[in-house]
């Protein structure tokens, strides 16, 4: 079954709440060995050219990189443990400014580190050529999300004229499935203002 046409929006904004769940760091994929900035490191120095990496870092860096990539094309020249040594050094550097391009926390390069379903998702749709799999995955997702905060408003405002406790009941699972659905939207407006008719504006 295809995807709700309504959801394709949200997609963007879910894919960065999917990132942020407890347990895994956003980012932490181009923190491993088995990364795309690693994998792009390796070419570049069994080449012998800087290129591949560079699309990793942002351009006040180049500099630094371009100087740390020479030197370690001269380490690993004196011996296999030498070349060992500047690969793993040149990994390190290159992660950790690419990390700080994106300003955020660099805690070190990761080894067997399971890849995040969200990232092999991401990375598979390129690979294919079509994001249609990626859309329908991450569509059940929102649609799981909204269904769930919203029958829970809903069942609470049932009760909400029983009791102050009740009514307070309603009022927290109101915001949290209109801030939830507010957060997804927002985002899929790619941060802009919503048109005339899109929305309202609310505050909680």
């Amino acid at each position: 079954m295809r995807t709700r046409a309504w959801l394709r929006p949200l997609l963007p904004a879910a894919l960065c709440a999917l990132l942020w769940l407890p347990g895994r760091p956003a980012g932490a994929h181009c923190d491993t060995l088995d990364g795309p900035v690693v994998a792009a490191a390796r070419v570049a120095l069994e080449k012998g050219d800087v290129t591949p990496v560079l699309r990793w870092i942002k351009p006040e860096f180049e500099k630094e990189i371009r100087e740390r990539f020479g030197q370690a094309l001269a380490v690993r020249r004196l011996s296999p443990e030498a070349k060992a040594l500047a690969d793993a050094s040149f990994f390190e550097n290159l992660v950790r400014i690419h990390r700080l391009g994106e300003k955020a926390p660099y805690t070190g390069l990761q080894s067997g580190t399971r890849l995040d379903p969200v990232v092999a998702w991401t990375d598979g749709a390129l690979e294919s050529g079509s994001p249609e799999a990626l859309i329908q995955l991450v569509g059940r997702q929102v649609s799981s999300g909204i269904e769930a905060r919203f029958k829970t408003a809903l069942e609470r405002k049932k009760r909400a004229e029983e009791s102050v406790s009740a009514g307070r009941d309603f009022v927290e699972s109101y915001v949290e499935y209109t801030h939830y659905v507010e957060r997804l939207y927002g985002d899929a407006l790619g941060g802009r203002a919503p048109a005339e008719g899109e929305t309202h504006s609310h505050e909680h």
